[in-house]
């Protein structure tokens, strides 16, 4: 399994980015996907996941209503749209694959490389 995370950068205060995670080496409709985020010195938390369908998402306190997670299947790739991102948002970030609709880690044994998001204040 091989999952390819991108679109990480330096951006301003308010500003957007939106990651991208390729997948390969699975039946990748059939994985919840989720997004993940550490920053220096911190844990590893949850920030978004979606359902095998595409047709449910949940998203951490910290970033409900900034992010938005989707999926595209026939191209086994998921997205994060971040908008108003503030410097607390700054991280890396993690895409991971799991069987579980879950928020916890450990509940996905599938992780990327990660990509970094850099937010400027």
């Amino acid at each position: 399994v091989q999952l390819q995370a991108s679109g990480g950068g330096l951006v301003q205060a308010g500003g957007c980015l939106r990651l991208s995670c390729a997948a390969s080496g699975l039946t990748f409709s059939s994985y919840v996907m989720g997004w993940f985020r550490q920053a220096p010195g911190k844990d590893r938390e949850f920030v978004a996941a979606i359902n095998w369908s595409g047709g449910s998402t949940y998203y951490a306190d910290s970033v409900k209503g900034r992010f938005t997670m989707s999926r595209d299947n026939a191209k086994n790739t998921v997205y994060l749209q971040m908008n108003s991102l503030k410097p607390e948002d700054a991280a890396v970030y993690y895409c991971a694959a799991s069987r579980y609709y879950d928020t916890s880690v450990h509940k996905y044994p599938y992780w990327g490389q990660g990509t970094e998001v850099t937010v400027s204040s």
